[in-house]
């Protein structure tokens, strides 16, 4: 029994040799207390088993505590480290956010300058012009660019400002942000207002150079015919000053045509024997040249553009029956021998807006035939004009200016009729 009792003992006492490091450092405070508690049985009690089992205990337990120490301080210092590291990554998005908004509104800046400066410019050079002073309604039009002007500056500086709180509120969305929220949305959410405003922006920029487009005439015109509506009794009289005898001709101008349908009749020149020696008209979409007889015709094909100035030019010579359609000066459509060696007779009756079909001029019309636009620039020459003089006449700032030798717009009389009027 002793000896169980001693190998007992020894087993329980093998783990503090392993342990010596622990027992070294809490054996004194296990003794303190134990002292504190019982100090009488300390000292009368013999060593025992039980006592030396409830040190080891003690140890266990100590250990235990000291490693959930040691994780609790790990834990605080990593929690540490984060934050130090969320702060740096929240200072790097604030500065990238604000960097995008600043290059935004340098470029809305640069933007609306540079219309300003273009409006402004525009503006200088209308007010400049003597001509233009002249004329009531051109003063008209330039007030309304003004007043237009003013309204798209109070647009662009509000699209400034909206610049500048975007910077501002950018800083200020982010640093609200939720730390686990993706920093990609940050761009979209405050750019969102700006996008609508500059869309706002240039559709209204859009309807108003519409409007302008529909009312101003073309560049180096001062005045045009206007045709308010089909009639049978709304044209527009020519009265050359010289022959129309003709071996080669080219007509010019800028058409505004509202409706075209089967047939409408921009200009025709014809005699009582021969009503359609020169004819042009539209057909739909297509533009058809007729010389020297109905039989006799050339058709440029979908090359209309309702309700917008137009520049169109035809051309024809006898010699070898030449015949050409340019439209915005590039050329539509040609033939050959169209009407080959036929010369245009002299004492015919030239129209604008309708046709000449045997009757006397003022009566006996076609109303479904009859222009409704508004044409300037009408001119007519004895000569085929070149490539580069018929690219002129459609795109350079006197093409009403340039005068045909035969019908010169604005020289010659042409006289309106039932409703057709010139406008300024």
């Amino acid at each position: 029994m002793n000896m169980l009792q001693i190998l007992f003992c020894v087993l329980w006492s093998f783990p503090s040799v392993l342990t010596n490091d622990y027992g070294i450092t809490y054996t004194s405070y296990d003794n303190d207390l134990e002292n504190e508690i019982h100090p009488a049985e300390e000292e009368s009690a013999p060593t025992s088993g039980c006592l030396e089992e409830r040190t080891i205990w003690d140890k266990l337990f100590i250990m235990l505590e000291n490693s959930q120490m040691r994780q609790n301080i790990m834990l605080d210092s990593i929690d540490e480290i984060l934050k130090i590291e969320l702060q740096s990554l929240q200072t790097e998005i604030k500065q990238s956010v604000a960097d995008f908004a600043g290059t935004c509104s340098s470029i809305v800046k640069g933007a609306t300058s540079q219309i300003m400066s273009q409006v402004n410019r525009m503006l200088t050079n209308k007010i400049q012009c003597p001509e233009t002073a002249q004329q009531p309604e051109p003063a008209n039009i330039l007030k309304e660019i003004l007043l237009v002007n003013q309204n798209i500056s109070k647009r662009l500086s509000k699209l400034e400002n909206i610049g500048e709180r975007v910077t501002k509120a950018a800083v200020q969305e982010t640093a609200f942000q939720p730390e686990d929220k993706p920093a990609s949305i940050i761009p979209g959410s405050i750019l969102s207002s700006l996008l609508k405003e500059l869309q706002q922006t240039r559709a209204e920029i859009q309807v108003f150079q519409k409007q302008e487009a529909q009312r101003s005439l073309p560049v180096g015109c001062e005045m045009a015919l206007l045709f308010p509506m089909k009639s049978a009794r709304i044209f527009a009289s020519v009265h050359p000053a010289a022959e129309m005898t003709l071996r080669s001709f080219t007509v010019c101008a800028w058409v505004k045509v509202t409706e075209a349908l089967e047939k409408t009749v921009v200009f025709s020149y014809g005699t009582k024997t021969s009503p359609y020696e020169i004819q042009l008209y539209f057909s739909q979409q297509s533009i058809v040249l007729v010389v020297g007889g109905s039989e006799n015709k050339l058709v440029a094909e979908n090359t209309i553009f309702f309700r917008q100035w137009t520049p169109l030019c035809s051309t024809w010579s006898s010699e070898n029956g030449t015949a050409s359609i340019w439209v915005n000066g590039e050329s539509q459509a040609t033939s050959a021998e169209m009407a080959k060696n036929h010369i245009i007779p002299n004492k015919g009756i030239l129209q604008i807006g309708q046709e000449k079909n045997g009757c006397c001029v003022g009566g006996g019309f076609d109303e479904s035939i009859a222009f409704s636009g508004k044409i300037t620039g009408f001119n007519v020459w004895d000569t085929v004009l070149t490539k580069e003089e018929i690219k002129t006449q459609a795109s350079g700032s006197d093409s009403c200016n340039n005068w045909g030798n035969i019908v010169g717009w604005g020289i010659t009389e042409i006289q309106p009729h039932g409703g057709a009027t010139y406008i300024y």
